[in-house]
């Protein structure tokens, strides 16, 4: 049997769990997968908060077999959007505590978001997947337009494998356009009025631009983000010569509390942020303490891979639900609760 639960539980009432200040390595443990017998989706409700934690500790384990051989890459999610989206452990194993998130796991919300049936996405917030800006930056240091490393400009066409996963429709529609964007491993989001033409930035950790060469990576995002939506049929969100001097605001707003959660910021603004509501580059709101922070990144797993877009849906409910934790406890429950493989047994 592994560690005991009850360790957990100590940490949890004495509220003494330490941030880290730098990432740490992915955990790893060695042993082979629960045998157990699964039982049908059907007769497994998914959405208790006791599941969304298995769920948790079975798509963030990475182990590591007899043979040094892991299961790190094997795929546990293939989102059926516009075209298939496929996640690997690994980048589910990214949403352990104290960890980078991978630009897979914001890319996958964005699409999951995108097809939700309420107001907000159907008719007026569309969420740009990241992946296009996100290497069209890295390809482009500092904003240069002209490419040092490939000696070219941006075009839309040049990342064929991305574009399908772009609705044009609600791209070019839809009153307001949020677009996660990550350069060196950190994550702030765009919010554009394309009705009135008001371009927003924020950031977990900044109040402005920490830097010349940041603004100048702004304008270049601005004008990314404009040529896609000019791809796929809408209009550009400024034009000609105006595209390339498209200058967003820094809303003053409060962010982060570590230096590794600025993605779990930057989804769940894709929810909660109401444009309307940004008074004078500034944005009221109640932060999160840390645990509530950390147990997002719970939240995020089984959100994406309990999804109805997920063609794998049934094997992660059943996987999950053979996991077995070594005392359940009404600790567990807690919106608070962070629990990692070492809380659980294995048949």
């Amino acid at each position: 049997m592994l560690e005991q639960l009850e360790d957990l539980v100590q940490k949890i009432a004495s509220s003494e769990a330490k941030e880290e200040s730098k990432s740490p390595q992915i955990q790893k443990e060695t042993g082979g997968e629960s045998s157990g017998k699964f039982e049908t989706p059907a007769g497994i409700n998914q959405n208790t908060d006791d599941m969304k934690v298995k769920c948790y500790i079975w798509a963030t384990r990475v182990k590591t077999y007899a043979d040094d051989s892991t299961n790190e890459f094997d795929n546990l999610c293939t989102l059926i959007a516009q075209d298939k989206y496929i996640l690997n452990r690994m980048h589910l194993a990214s949403l352990q505590a104290g960890t980078y998130i991978e630009s897979e796991i914001v890319s996958a919300m964005c699409l999951i978001l995108n097809q939700k049936n309420d107001k907000r996405f159907r008719e007026q917030v569309y969420c740009l997947p990241p992946d296009i800006v996100s290497m069209a930056v890295s390809k482009h240091p500092n904003g240069k337009f002209i490419s040092p490393k490939i000696n070219k400009e941006f075009k839309v066409e040049d990342y064929p494998m991305f574009i399908p996963f772009i609705d044009g429709k609600k791209l070019a529609s839809h009153r307001y356009i949020f677009a996660p964007v990550c350069y060196s491993g950190h994550w702030w989001l765009w919010v554009i009025d394309t009705t009135n033409g008001r371009f927003y930035i924020l950031d977990p950790l900044h109040k402005k631009a920490p830097s010349n060469g940041r603004k100048q990576l702004n304008k270049f995002t601005g004008y990314v983000i404009s040529r896609i939506r000019a791809y796929t049929g809408g209009a550009p969100l400024k034009k000609k010569e105006n595209e390339l001097e498209i200058k967003a605001t820094y809303v003053k707003s409060s962010g982060q509390k570590s230096s590794y959660d600025c993605a779990i910021y930057v989804m769940k603004w894709l929810e909660l942020i109401e444009p309307e509501n940004i008074k004078r580059a500034k944005y009221e709101w109640d932060n999160w303490p840390q645990e509530e922070v950390d147990h997002y990144r719970v939240e995020y797993a089984s959100r994406i891979l309990f999804s109805e877009m997920n063609k794998e849906r049934d094997q992660a409910i059943r996987a999950s639900n053979a996991i077995r934790l070594s005392k359940p406890s009404s600790v567990l429950l807690s919106p608070f609760c962070q629990i990692n493989s070492t809380d659980v047994e294995t048949e």
